[in-house]
């Protein structure tokens, strides 16, 4: 029997499990893996859906949300639109 592959995608499967991850990868990680994670949630919701709801491709999409993609931030922002999210500044 052969392993499978870990999905974070298949766990992001409520609003509540989506923002404890993005706001968990927001505190602790990097740009990239910023963009990753939000990748990681669009498919978790579809990427055909989130593309229908901000008017990009599929294609664009998986490239704007890869490993070393440097999205625009308009493209982040209507991506996190799409999937119910937002950002909120806190003061540290």
């Amino acid at each position: 029997m052969e392993p499978t592959k870990f999905d974070i995608a298949d766990y992001l499967d409520s609003h509540e499990m989506i923002a404890e991850y993005l706001n968990a990868v927001m505190e602790e990680g990097n740009d990239s893996e910023i963009v990753v994670a939000i990748g990681h949630i669009a498919k978790a919701i579809g990427m055909t859906k989130i593309a229908e709801e901000t008017g990009m491709s599929r294609p664009s999409l998986y490239k704007a949300l890869s490993d070393g993609a440097k999205p625009q931030f308009s493209t982040i922002m209507k991506v996190l639109k799409a999937v119910g999210g937002q950002i909120k500044i806190s003061p540290i």
